[in-house]
């Protein structure tokens, strides 16, 4: 089966910190950008990172950027999700998604682009 296998969240203090991770089955990390989103309780999902199977890069939204970091382990299977500094609207449930189309990481990617979504870890972060 192919898809990933989100691990790590869990409930935190504001000002505390998570690590994610996504591992992949069934298929290599790449050759394919990856992307991390989050979905909080009746609000889209958004799209907080994504690391680039081409060169390396990253892409990070506005909302995150200084606090989350995106990074891949040397054996292209699992990337990691490093949350600084969190705060209580970083609470959501986090998701992972390969982008089927690019290795490289855009600013406005479609949603389609995504796929062999994992089933989530729920972050949640205290006042």
């Amino acid at each position: 089966q192919v898809q990933f296998l989100e691990s790590g969240g869990g409930l935190v203090q504001s000002g505390g910190s998570l690590r994610l991770s996504c591992a992949a089955s069934g298929f290599f990390l790449d050759y394919y950008a990856v992307g991390w989103f989050r979905q909080a309780p009746g609000k889209e999902r958004e799209r907080v990172s994504c690391f680039s199977a081409s060169d390396g890069s990253t892409y990070y939204a506005d909302s995150v950027k200084g606090r989350f970091t995106t990074s891949r382990d040397n054996a292209k299977t699992t990337v990691y999700l490093q949350m600084n500094n969190l705060q209580p609207e970083d609470t959501a449930v986090y998701y992972c998604a390969a982008n089927l189309l690019r290795r490289q990481c855009i600013e406005h990617p479609r949603t389609y682009e995504y796929d062999y979504w994992g089933q989530g870890t729920q972050v949640t972060v205290s006042s």
